[in-house]
């Protein structure tokens, strides 16, 4: 198993979990990195930290600093940055339970993380905390001091396991606001509103399915370098056409009309082998 990124304690009053932090992300899963090149020669293009009055700097030589005026520094010692962490930057204290469906998506930053207990002196008030917070069917939320930064966390139980995703604060969100007045507040149509309606309705899902989705992209484009390093023709997908439908009863209606054909299809596969069958028998 790779390493923690964080190491530290889950505190529910007097409640001190221990738990590790593992980034839930597959590192290099669904990603293509390519390097910048010379056209001419195909070098890759190097890049040097460099200082204007000595050139090329030694990464010994180089500290952190704060620009507080216009190419105006204070440099900042790592020791002065420690001086201000303190033990409570190794915890992160639950400062309330909530409903999951309490916290709107749009705070969710995308970086996710497995807790697991730290020791086997955590497994158990980990496993007491991760089951009661299942039978509540609740989510915890608080402050943690992650990579330098307090960040808020969401804690919550899926299976047996803890996991905890990082938010954004909710002053680092454009308000909503700057974006709604670019949006008419023109009455629908209640034809066009019923017939929208009947779409998501045929569209709809109990379960959203999330392991059903595929990069297909990034699988077509490996494929393609693949291709070119062995000297393949590059196979480009047949690129998808349509005329655009500028009514949008039209368009609507077309929607429904593509919806159940799709289902029709999937009822006769599904059926297929029984009717099979069927036929069999009875001769």
């Amino acid at each position: 198993m790779a390493r923690p990124s964080w190491r530290g304690y889950l505190r529910l009053s007097l409640v001190a979990v221990p738990i590790e932090a593992y980034p839930a992300a597959a590192p290099g899963k669904g990603e293509v990195h390519l390097n910048q090149l010379h056209e001419e020669c195909h070098s890759r293009i190097r890049y040097k930290k460099f200082c204007p009055i000595h050139g090329e700097v030694p990464n010994d030589e180089i500290v952190q600093g704060y620009e507080y005026a216009k190419d105006q520094y204070v440099v900042i010692e790592p020791s002065e940055r420690e001086a201000f962490r303190t033990k409570s930057e190794r915890a992160m204290n639950i400062d309330r339970f909530v409903p999951l469906d309490s916290v709107d998506p749009f705070y969710f930053s995308g970086r996710n993380y497995y807790l697991l207990p730290d020791g086997a002196s955590g497994e158990k008030p980990y496993r007491v905390l991760s089951q009661a917070m299942v039978d509540e069917e609740c989510c915890a939320l608080g402050q943690i001091v992650f990579s330098g930064r307090e960040e808020i966390a969401l804690v919550r139980p899926v299976e047996k396991v803890l996991t905890m995703s990082l938010l954004n604060y909710a002053s680092q969100l454009k308000p909503l606001s700057d974006f709604s007045g670019d949006v008419a507040d023109d009455r629908v149509r209640a034809e066009e509103l019923k017939l929208a309606r009947t779409l998501i309705q045929q569209t709809a899902a109990t379960e959203a399915d999330i392991e059903q989705y595929r990069d297909t992209y990034t699988e077509q484009f490996k494929a393609a370098i693949e291709a070119k390093v062995e000297g393949r023709e590059v196979v480009m997908p047949a690129a998808e056409e349509e005329a655009p439908i500028v009514n949008l009863m039209d368009a609507l209606r077309n929607s429904l009309k593509r919806k159940g054909r799709a289902a029709s299809s999937e009822r006769t596969a599904r059926h297929a082998p029984a009717a099979a069958r069927r036929r069999r028998k009875t001769s």
